[in-house]
């Protein structure tokens, strides 16, 4: 495709590498940000230059943040011993769209997957362990995508996790097999962690 103007040639260039944006919705984007104001460009491009710059990751739980902390590990009112084991941030984010959780989240960053060459040692897993080790009465609630890789790496934690005194649950399969935790919806996902389950082995 010509372009007339090679600014919005750029634009559209580094659009188009975002995940499902082809070169013609790229191009619509380009050009619905270019007939909007200075001051709309502006506040746009400031938001994507602190998602670079200024966008954390929570030293508890992993999870996005403003400061060290994010504000549900900050927050008194949820339940620190109480935590919700998922595999990315768009988990959490889904989980609490629910508004059916009052704990906390650690945030793994992946799946146990060796065809892809991801072990235990390249997930945020011993890290939730040194969390578990300074609680009391901890409950680990897995909320992981229910698939191969997913079961795999519910398995694996339950076996780190019999050297505590943990309370070990799963959601309830209201998710189907082999789906991805994002796409339930609302009311599914939130009753499937309202009626989780104790994990057996």
């Amino acid at each position: 495709m010509k372009y007339s103007s090679k600014i919005l040639e750029q634009a559209v260039h580094h659009f188009s590498k975002l995940p499902g944006i082809g070169k013609k919705n790229a191009l619509r984007m380009a050009l619905f940000l270019a007939g909007r104001s200075e001051e709309h460009t502006d506040a746009f491009a400031e938001a994507i230059k602190a998602l670079g710059n200024d966008l954390k990751k929570c030293t508890h739980c992993f999870n996005y943040a403003d400061d060290i902390i994010c504000e549900i590990c900050s927050d008194p009112v949820r339940k620190k011993n109480q935590i919700c084991v998922v595999e990315s941030v768009r988990d959490v984010m889904a989980i609490e769209d629910t508004q059916q959780f009052n704990g906390v989240y650690h945030v793994l960053g992946g799946i146990i997957s060796p065809i892809d060459g991801v072990g235990p040692e390249d997930i945020k897993i011993a890290e939730m362990m040194e969390r578990v080790e300074k609680l009391e009465e901890v409950e680990i609630i897995m909320a992981i995508s229910p698939t191969i890789e997913g079961e795999t790496t519910t398995y694996y934690i339950s076996k780190q996790l019999k050297k505590y005194d943990v309370k070990l649950s799963v959601i309830a399969r209201g998710v189907s097999f082999g789906g991805d935790l994002e796409y339930a919806d609302e009311v599914t996902l939130g009753r499937s962690i309202v009626a989780r389950l104790p994990y057996e082995q």
